[in-house]
């Protein structure tokens, strides 16, 4: 068991045991154990939610920390940790019975215990330029936005602002630097310039667990967890926060393609956790009722939750300005590794996001960007295909699972759909695999043309 105290004031002497660890949240201060925004108040400036929220947006930032701190490796099985967070919060009665703990089970595969006690202190209060005293102040747009900078938000953002003209967005961004955070900043300027900034606003979230300084009052671990499932809870709470200081109708829109959403397992090595789960039907309606429960009530929408990734480029509502844009935009899993080789940073090419977007730009015929590692390439192929290399991990698995006769129950094995709906999930799933299908057999050549002939 790893137990975290979340602590608001940093000013409370320190009586927990020495293997309590300390997450403390003051936004751009060095005593930080959670770093939050290396701009100042840039990010916080201009908007304060309610309590309820700020809560929330609180729980987020403090379970990706813990999640990043907390080594799956030593556990019993290399994977199942057990995480207690103690959380100050204003309403723990609320707080008790929400439903949180379940929803992080599902999304990181862990036992989490989240241990709520009562605190009168605002999360923001101290942050530079945010004052607490009065009601709620919002951006004044009409939805948030989750905005990667990969090719799904561009999607999501472009088709947003053309359905309604006079629709204005806040776009949320959550980076810790590198590649991501250029895409981000890149097609934020193009949207801007397109669209005007009267139309769009941008929150970017530099958050990530603080690096050991001696102001702290008990340093985080030095060793990271690189299996992180939580980043979606940190950017949906955030997401959320932003949203209710607007009010508790304004929305918040999750451009996520509905074959990856329910990301059913290529292989059976692949079942759980082991499967990201980060907009998953189950875990979204799981947090909207654990959040309702706790007073943030606005509506959490995926506009793309029932259409494969080629389908959104397809339907886009504007395809000229999408064309041009989505070369920038980055849907990589580790967009920065291939500089230790030497090769191109950015969409690496063979890990699975890359992929599907590769197949859904040949469905379009915009299959021409160019990757760290070409799958059509003879000696990239050699390096990728060779059992010892992890790089190839994903594209083997790909065509396990694609050219596989696979039964319709199999949509089920990363976790439960919401009654009523499973046949248009399947469906999603079958027309996702048939993407990738058509794409790797239209330009497959020799040894790639001669394993899929074998799977066929």
């Amino acid at each position: 068991m790893t137990t975290y105290l979340v602590r608001t004031d940093l000013t409370t002497a320190v009586t927990q045991p020495d293997d309590v660890r300390l997450l403390d949240w003051a936004p751009a201060r060095t005593a930080a154990t959670i770093q939050a925004s290396d701009t100042g108040a840039d990010f916080f400036a201009g908007w304060r939610p309610p309590r309820p929220a700020a809560d929330l947006f609180l729980l987020g930032a403090a379970v990706y920390c813990a999640d990043k701190t907390t080594e799956r490796r030593g556990t019993p099985d290399s994977w199942t940790r057990e995480v207690t967070l103690r959380l100050p919060v204003e309403e723990t009665a609320a707080w008790g019975g929400a439903g949180f703990e379940a929803a992080l089970r599902f999304l990181t595969g862990d036992h989490w215990e989240i241990s709520p006690y009562g605190s009168e202190r605002h999360p923001l209060a101290g942050a530079a330029g945010v004052r607490t005293d009065d009601p709620p102040i919002g951006l004044d747009v009409d939805g948030v936005c989750l905005f990667s900078g990969g090719l799904d938000s561009l999607c999501g953002v472009i088709d947003l602002l053309e359905e309604d003209p006079k629709r204005r967005l806040c776009l949320l961004s959550h980076h810790e630097g590198g590649q991501a955070s250029t895409a981000q900043q890149r097609l934020l300027d193009e949207l801007n310039a397109h669209y005007g900034a009267e139309r769009i606003t941008s929150r970017r979230l530099y958050l990530r667990p603080a690096p050991a300084n001696v102001h702290q009052a008990r340093s985080l671990p030095r060793t990271r967890e690189n299996t992180t499932r939580s980043r979606s809870l940190l950017f949906l709470s955030t997401a959320l926060a932003l949203a209710s200081a607007d009010g508790p109708e304004t929305p918040v829109y999750v451009p996520e393609n509905g074959f990856i959403g329910i990301n059913v397992p290529l292989t059976r090595a692949r079942v759980g956790s082991a499967s990201t789960r980060t907009t998953h039907p189950h875990f979204m309606r799981q947090l909207a009722t654990a959040a309702t429960a706790i007073g943030v009530p606005n509506p959490v929408i995926n506009p793309y939750r029932l259409r494969t990734k080629g389908e959104i480029l397809a339907e886009s509502r504007n395809a000229e300005l999408l064309r041009r844009l989505a070369p920038l935009s980055v849907s990589c899993s580790h967009p920065e590794t291939a500089r230790y080789v030497g090769r191109k940073q950015g969409n690496c090419g063979y890990c699975f996001p890359c992929l599907i977007r590769r197949a859904s730009l040949a469905h379009v015929e915009w299959d021409h960007d160019e990757y760290a590692y070409n799958v059509f390439d003879e000696q990239d192929l050699t390096i990728l295909l060779n059992r010892r290399s992890r790089r190839g991990a994903d594209l083997r698995a790909v065509i396990a699972g694609a050219f596989a006769d696979r039964p319709d129950r199999d949509v089920l094995r990363n976790g439960p759909l919401p009654q009523g709906e499973r046949a248009a999930f399947t469906g999603v799933w079958r027309r996702g695999l048939a993407e990738l299908r058509a794409w790797l057999a239209g330009g497959a050549r020799g040894a790639l043309a001669e394993l899929l002939e074998s799977r066929s």
